[in-house]
């Protein structure tokens, strides 16, 4: 989004809430920070002058969540956040699950020179959301679908992956180890995104180190997957959480620093950004076959859908 379109949106929504002070951008130290609501206030957790390079997996955010189990395999819940200037209120919508009950697939639009959004999926999808970037009408990088490469990988910093083996086991793959992954010929599913935020808990540099080719001040929607240790994966969405669902899609959030930190802190011990922005999208089956939708602005075409394994009790 142009820098002008953002000051102006940004001073369209601060107008629309002027009455209320206390949910003001904040300046000063709290552009450092980030807070999370919990039962007995605002809890700050994260500063960036003490960042951990990293993550030890006690997922201290993921203990704030309120759970809820959907369908089988999966659960979800949310957290609220206050930071600085466009995060000022930031709602984080986490998906977790197990892939040993949910398959996940992609589907590549882009084949038939379609474009998709979650909106489109079957009705026995569990989870969908969009993937990494793309260039005009493709993804970027390397697709694998149904065991069939698409198209191969492209190389640029911090490019990582996620695969998906036959026996349903996901792993977010650093970029490093794209080539031994493609020359075993085991991927079922595949795709690359930019940049990783976490590989075996530790932040890269280029998030905590400036000049390094990662913007470390850019401000947007952020959408993320990553892996627990024992296997799970998780998936967070933000939304600009000022009133409700009529500024939700607004391109306003966290930096990437503070969105590995997010992943850090859900307990992810490797983690990749998704195509946020005005992409980010996201879609939940709840248990009694109702879907929560957060919808982004545009279509994309390379999607990820989850569905319930044949055989797991719904």
């Amino acid at each position: 989004m142009k820098p002008a379109v953002r000051t102006a949106l940004l001073s369209l929504v601060a107008a629309g809430v002027a009455g209320a002070a206390a949910s003001r951008p904040e300046t000063g130290r709290s552009a450092d920070t980030l807070a999370v609501e919990t039962a007995s206030g605002w809890k700050t957790w994260w500063r960036r002058d003490a960042s951990p390079s990293r993550w030890d997996g006690s997922a201290s955010l993921a203990h704030q969540i309120h759970w809820t189990p959907e369908a089988p395999g999966v659960e979800s819940g949310e957290l609220r956040l206050r930071g600085s200037s466009e995060a000022w209120r930031t709602r984080v919508v986490v998906i977790r699950l197990q892939p040993r009950q949910v398959q996940l697939s992609l589907v590549p639009a882009f084949t038939r020179d379609e474009a998709w959004t979650v909106t489109q999926v079957e009705g026995d999808v569990a989870v969908a959301l969009d993937t990494g970037p793309y260039r005009r009408s493709l993804p970027f990088g390397w697709v694998v679908s149904g065991g069939r490469e698409l198209l191969s990988p492209e190389y640029a910093p911090l490019a990582g992956a996620v695969v998906v083996t036959p026996d349903g086991a996901v792993r977010v793959v650093a970029p490093d180890s794209i080539a031994l992954e493609r020359s075993r010929g085991a991927a079922l599913e595949a795709f690359q995104s930019y940049p990783m935020l976490l590989e075996k808990g530790v932040v890269p540099s280029p998030l905590h180190q400036a000049s390094q080719g990662v913007n470390l001040e850019h401000r947007d929607a952020r959408l993320a997957i990553g892996t627990l240790r024992d296997g799970r994966v998780v998936i967070a969405l933000t939304r600009f959480d000022v009133l409700g669902d009529t500024f939700g899609r607004v391109p306003f959030g966290l930096t990437t620093p503070e969105m590995a930190a997010v992943m850090g802190a859900l307990g992810c011990d490797n983690a990749l950004l998704l195509d946020g922005g005005i992409s980010g999208q996201l879609l939940l089956r709840k248990a009694d076959g109702t879907a929560r939708v957060w919808p982004g602005i545009r279509s994309v075409p390379l999607g990820l859908i989850g569905r319930v394994r044949n055989g797991v009790e719904r």
